[in-house]
């Protein structure tokens, strides 16, 4: 059986009631996400395609720093070609399974020509650095199945049974991934309800659910139109609003559930009003109905909104959280722990590399690394070969060849250390033995203090991960940070208010909710 959902937080939530149904015999099964179930395929057999077990996973602002350095290799001004949308035009592609070669093929006009020219070198970088993105990691599993029936058929046979949650989010390289596992025994289970389709603008393909029963016309279909969550005026107000969809199977929700209040509408003056507005609704309601904090949802289309109702919180002291705007894993000081890692579980990982080489502080300026990046392309080496060989780079001093050979030599002491030591114990290292630790410390200012918090955070995080984990690998580790989401973090017990996106909040649920900035443009979205 292989059963899967969109994030972690659902899929340990779902395991832990396989076993508590099924006791040790649920340990066997796969309940899991799209993406650390490719992980997992593609550690085993990626290497028929390519990609060598130790392959590390890039997230936006990696993918975003090969991007920029594509451009600049293409000779492309990046205030013209805007990176983040040519990843947005990369993603796509692969999301449609869409090979660069046939990329190159259908483009028309000049962006498309040049989307085609970053896309080729953009994956070549990738592949020097042994990494993948996102999108790489269901479209290279799709490429492993048809390219080798021999692999497709070990897991057909593993995965008889395949049960797919949410499955109207599912993008087009996610639907041909599903259709290659079920193909030969047709046992696929999926539930989803196009009604709740809102992913359109990350690839979700709502014709995945409506064409499901031409794709199985031997399936059943069962209506889930008992709602046990909501009341019955929030229901009839949804029924209203999306019975004007177009494309949808008609359905009626109902509860057994009380009638409920009505839905409160409040119309501000501006911004600053709204935020006044729904703090004081959230002390009256706290103290006249004795409600915690955790019971209040405040849902916005853009995470820019949160910024007036943060201000509006912390002058009356309401205690709160927002999901994410700055993850804790995109902060600066966790961002170069990573790459410390990422380098000595994957020594090609050149994007990586090229973040830490002068963090902490090494004195190797702009010169040094454009000299030993020209050496390293001349003479077709990885970035950490070019590194050990610094002493034969013609215009770089015998001082900084020093500095380069011993960053060098220490990385390859962390690689040795990484084989026997815990995650826990190896972070230590690499915080003491670089002198990242002291350079904090030395500083004495709130700021510092403040990143030396977060390292800290990130060793309770590795601790949690070598006490929790069967697999206690640093592979293992990096994999399990790669693919946390927004809404992993979101802890429910802590007692504050709730400031969310409403694309993070799907599944969640709150006694109280707050639906803001609901205008024109805004909600729904100008791009929409």
């Amino acid at each position: 059986i292989l059963a899967v959902t969109f994030t972690n937080k659902a899929a340990a939530e779902m395991r832990q009631r396989v076993e508590d149904l099924l006791g040790g015999r649920g340990q066997g099964m796969w309940v899991t996400t799209f993406h650390s179930a490719c992980v997992r395929i593609l550690r085993t057999d990626g290497e028929r395609v390519g990609i060598r077990r130790n392959f590390v996973i890039y997230d936006t602002p990696d993918q975003q720093a090969v991007a920029k350095e594509c451009l600049k290799e293409l000779n492309l001004d990046p205030k013209n070609f805007d990176p983040r949308a040519m990843l947005d035009a990369i993603g796509k592609a692969k999301n449609e399974l869409t090979s660069v070669d046939d990329y190159e093929s259908v483009a028309g006009d000049y962006w498309e020509k040049t989307v085609a020219r970053v896309y080729r070198l953009y994956q070549a970088r990738l592949r020097a650095n042994n990494a993948v993105d996102f999108d790489d990691l269901i479209m290279e599993t799709v490429n492993l199945f048809r390219q080798n029936e021999q692999v497709l058929d070990a897991y057909q046979e593993r995965f008889r049974y395949i049960l797919i949650d949410e499955y109207q989010d599912t993008n087009h390289a996610q639907y041909q991934l599903v259709k290659l596992l079920a193909a030969k025994y047709r046992n696929i289970c999926v539930v989803g309800d196009e009604d709740q389709s809102i992913y359109g603008w990350r690839g979700a393909d709502i014709r995945n659910i409506l064409d499901f029963t031409d794709d199985y016309p031997e399936c059943t279909v069962i209506k889930l139109e008992q709602n046990y969550r909501s009341t019955q005026r929030i229901l009839d107000a949804a029924n209203r609003v999306i019975g004007n969809n177009q494309d949808r199977l008609e359905k009626s929700l109902w509860t057994e559930g009380p009638q409920g209040e009505k839905i409160a509408l409040y119309r501000a003056f501006d911004d600053r009003d709204e935020a006044n507005f729904i703090t004081g609704e959230i002390r009256r309601l706290a103290k006249a109905e004795k409600r915690p904090f955790t019971d209040f949802g405040l849902l916005y289309r853009t995470n820019a909104q949160s910024r007036v109702f943060e201000e509006a919180f912390m002058n009356v002291g309401l205690p709160y959280k927002v999901v994410g705007t700055l993850r804790f894993y995109e902060r600066r000081e966790i961002k170069d722990l990573l790459a410390y890692l990422r380098v000595i579980y994957d020594p090609d990982d050149s994007v990586s590399l090229r973040r830490i080489i002068n963090v902490p502080r090494r004195g190797i300026g702009t010169a040094t690394m454009t000299r030993l990046d020209d050496f390293a392309q001349s003479r077709g080496l990885t970035l950490s070969t070019a590194l050990r060989r610094a002493d034969e780079i013609e215009g770089i001093s015998a001082r900084f060849a020093g500095v380069l050979a011993s960053l060098a030599v220490l990385l390859q002491s962390f690689t040795a250390m990484a084989l026997e030591l815990p995650v826990t114990e190896l972070v230590e290292k690499i915080l003491r033995n670089t002198g990242y630790q002291k350079e904090l410390e030395d500083e004495h200012s709130p700021e510092a203090e403040a990143r030396l918090e977060n390292l800290r955070e990130f060793l309770s995080v590795a601790q949690e991960f070598v006490n929790k984990s069967e697999d206690k690998s640093l592979g293992a580790f990096l994999e399990q940070v790669a693919l946390v989401a927004d809404v992993d973090t979101y802890d429910d017990a802590a007692d504050t208010v709730t400031l969310m996106t409403l694309h993070s909040a799907k599944g969640l649920e709150f006694p109280v909710v707050f639906l803001v900035g609901m205008e024109e443009g805004l909600f729904p979205h100008s791009r929409a």
